[in-house]
Order: C-alpha cells, then sequence, then structure tokens
C-alpha cells in the first residue's frame, strides 16, 4: 500500500491523470496512468469520463437465477456480530455474504448493458455496478455520500416506511457521523450538505429506494500533492465497514471467514485536477466456472435476523430492464 501511496501522490503533484482500484484489504491496489487502464483489462464508466471498448449491447432477455446462502449459515455470523455488539466492540457492523448465480449474459455483456452511476470491469475478475460514491474532490471541496437504508419500491408506503425505521435512522446516522469524523482527518470545515435523501434505482426485477446524505470538507490547496495519502486516511469506507472502525473490521473478518479482495474496496480516477470515485458494491466475481454475487447489510443492535437476511437477497440484483 505504501507503493501506491507514493505513485498516486507522485502522479497528483505532477497533474498526471491516474485510474485506480484499492481492495478492501489494501493487500493488493492497482494504479494506472487514465491512458494505460484499457491496456490492463480495465473497462470504467463515470458518467464524464468512460473508457471501454466499442461493442454493442445485447437485446436478448436477461435472466438470473440464485443460489443464495442457507438461512443457517447466516443466522450463525449474525449472532457473532450481534455478540459483539453486545459486548459493545461495535455498534454497526456491515454483514457480506456471497451468494452463487447463474445467469444467461456473460460478465462483459452485464457491463455493457448495465446502468449504474460507477461502473467497473476487471478482465475475467470481477464487474461491478456501483450505485454509491466514496469520495468526489471538486474545486478544493471533498464530498462523500455513505448510502444505509434500502426497501423494495414496490412495498407499500415504501418510502415512508424506510424514513421511519428506527433501525434504519439510527444506521444511517451512525454512518453518517462516521463519516464526517473520517473526512475531519483530511479535510476542515465539516459540514452535512443533504441529510438523508432518497434515490430509486431500477433493477432487473423492479425498483428499490435507498437513502444517502452528502458530507463536505474543505482541503488545503494542492491537495492533489497528498491525494494518496487523503485515500489511504479514509480507508476501509465506513460504509461497508462500520463503528468503531478499526475494531469492527476485526469481527467482520471472524463472522466472514473469507476475504472480500476488491469487493467492498474502492475506484476511481483522477483527471489532473479533481478526483471522483466509488464504492465496489453490487459486484459480480469469477470463482473459476462459477459466478459469486456479493451483497451485505448494516447490522445493529436493533436489528432483526428475518429482516437482514431477506436484505442481502434483496440486493443480489443486477441493473439490467431488458424484461
Amino acid at each position: 500500500m505504501q507503493h501506491f501511496i507514493q505513485t498516486a501522490n507522485h502522479f497528483g503533484k505532477n497533474r498526471i491523470p491516474f485510474f485506480f482500484l484499492i481492495d478492501f484489504e489494501q493487500k493488493k491496489p492497482l494504479i494506472y496512468p487514465l491512458d494505460q487502464a484499457m491496456s490492463e483489462g480495465i473497462w470504467f464508466d463515470f458518467g464524464q469520463i468512460v473508457n471501454k471498448p466499442t461493442l454493442p449491447t445485447t437485446s436478448k432477455t436477461f435472466e438470473l437465477a440464485t443460489l443464495p446462502i442457507n438461512f443457517q449459515q447466516y443466522q450463525s455470523a449474525f449472532e457473532l456480530v450481534q455478540k459483539e455488539i453486545q459486548a459493545g466492540n461495535s455498534y454497526l457492523l456491515n454483514l457480506t455474504v456471497p451468494t452463487e448465480i447463474n445467469t444467461n449474459y456473460q460478465l462483459d455483456e452485464i457491463y455493457l448493458n448495465s446502468q449504474a452511476k460507477y461502473k467497473l470491469r476487471l478482465k475475467d475478475q470481477f464487474v461491478c455496478f456501483s450505485p454509491e460514491c466514496f469520495i468526489r474532490i471538486q474545486q478544493n471541496k471533498i464530498y462523500s455520500y455513505p448510502m444505509k437504508g434500502t426497501i423494495n419500491a414496490n412495498e407499500n408506503n415504501a418510502k415512508d416506511k424506510l424514513i421511519n425505521s428506527q433501525k434504519e435512522f439510527t444506521e444511517h446516522n451512525t454512518i453518517v457521523d462516521l463519516i464526517r469524523n473520517d473526512l475531519a482527518l483530511v479535510a476542515k470545515y465539516i459540514q452535512v450538505t443533504k441529510y438523508r435523501y432518497i434515490d430509486k434505482v431500477e433493477t432487473h426485477r423492479g425498483s428499490i429506494y435507498q437513502t444517502s446524505s452528502e458530507i463536505c470538507g474543505e482541503l488545503e490547496h494542492n491537495w492533489q500533492n497528498r491525494v494518496g495519502t487523503i485515500l489511504a486516511t479514509l480507508l476501509p469506507a465506513g460504509s461497508i465497514s462500520g463503528a468503531p472502525k478499526l475494531k469492527t473490521v476485526e469481527i467482520i473478518q471472524q463472522a466472514e471467514q473469507q476475504e472480500r479482495g476488491y469487493y467492498t474496496g474502492i475506484f476511481g480516477y483522477f483527471d489532473g485536477e479533481n478526483l471522483d470515485s466509488a464504492v465496489a458494491i453490487r459486484y459480480i466475481e469469477q470463482q473459476g466456472n462459477k459466478l459469486i454475487f456479493r451483497s451485505g447489510g448494516g447490522i445493529t443492535a436493533l436489528s432483526q435476523l428475518d429482516e437482514e437476511y431477506n436484505e442481502i437477497l434483496e440486493k443480489v440484483y443486477v441493473p439490467i430492464s431488458t424484461l
């Protein structure tokens, strides 16, 4: 990770545009000049900046079948987390699980046909279609948009249920506080500029609502000279780890019993002046001849086992509307 920090700081100081991808454990970060990313098997789409070959989309109907983790396996991990929460070692933990999937689309086809705010494909390894920003830096201001709280939009009074849920309210506030504290490590004048607004996300099986907040701070002049240091200081992302961060990550490792790799890491680009990045969620990886969809949810003292199990299944979706 030290090599990544030094390289990013060098690129930033010299205003050299670059792409970066950092895994959750921070063991295998990647960084390339922006114009070299495609030659390294990387496709990305950040809306305004896109790097992918000109390949046609497909019109075939998207099909997806899931083989979810069984309830007892999830219950075992959930109860371990709840025990640690009751002991005061964590008060919010993002617990993730793998779900095997079968689909008639290849990873490249999923990338090309899915719709998302942030998309990434690493050749022969994974595709990610993330709705969640990690940090954005523009005109010496740093922004973060933690996303906590999800509900099926087809439920009766779905928005009211989401906004009025005490569990979702507590979880969201915890993450907002955590991100405020994280940004204060690298910036000043931290403010919550938008609070618990709702986004609608279209998926292959309908719509979901998600709540986010916007948090903003001011960076020092020439922050580009330490862009690598800024990124490293803020990792791992608070919304997919928990609080307090250090101890919670230890509990995650006990509960999940496997490394996350690039899942729930971050990816983004620096254009020479500004930076944009995403949290690597909504993620499908290739494991041998299998496809694995990784999903998770925040666990608090108010969490109910059945509801949390259903949430991780609800998040196994692909934002393709070719039904």
